[in-house]
């Protein structure tokens, strides 16, 4: 039987709607996508949109376990969002998150600082980068 938290598990709807969400995605999405697609920012390939369990993150980066999130100002002090974070950090991704105006007004700085993300730069909890890293779980040692 799987198990029903398994991020990698494809959950009914969540496919189409992360389409509907490309097709109909903010300014601040499209700028920033502009920076990321094609592995522009260092070799790093970003998808968008992507599905993990039961929610849909804005952009995605497999290979760094990094999620990067656009937010408007509906996230501020959002329950769900902290919900959210905490069960995908759990899944073993880190999530660095931007305001609209970061994207619009500092997109230099917004680049620079998910490099420093890309490139473990930034590994600790940071609430004023609003960086949130993803929590490793140890095994139980073989003997």
């Amino acid at each position: 039987m799987s198990d029903p938290e398994d991020i990698r598990k494809r959950r009914p709807g969540k496919t189409l709607q992360a389409r509907k969400l490309r097709q109909t995605e903010t300014e601040e999405e499209y700028r920033l996508w502009g920076d990321l697609r094609n592995p522009q920012l260092n070799g790093y390939k970003f998808m968008r949109q992507a599905p993990l369990g039961a929610y849909i993150a804005d952009f995605l980066c497999r290979e760094a376990r990094l999620i990067i999130e656009i937010d408007g100002f509906q996230h501020a002090d959002n329950m769900s969002d902290i919900t959210r974070t905490l069960w995908l950090n759990q899944a073993g991704y880190s999530i660095l998150r931007f305001w609209n105006h970061e994207i619009t007004q500092e997109r230099r700085a917004v680049l620079d600082t998910i490099l420093a993300a890309l490139e473990r730069r930034i590994v600790q909890r940071d609430d004023i980068l609003r960086f949130y890293p993803a929590i490793i779980r140890t095994g139980k040692l073989r003997t």
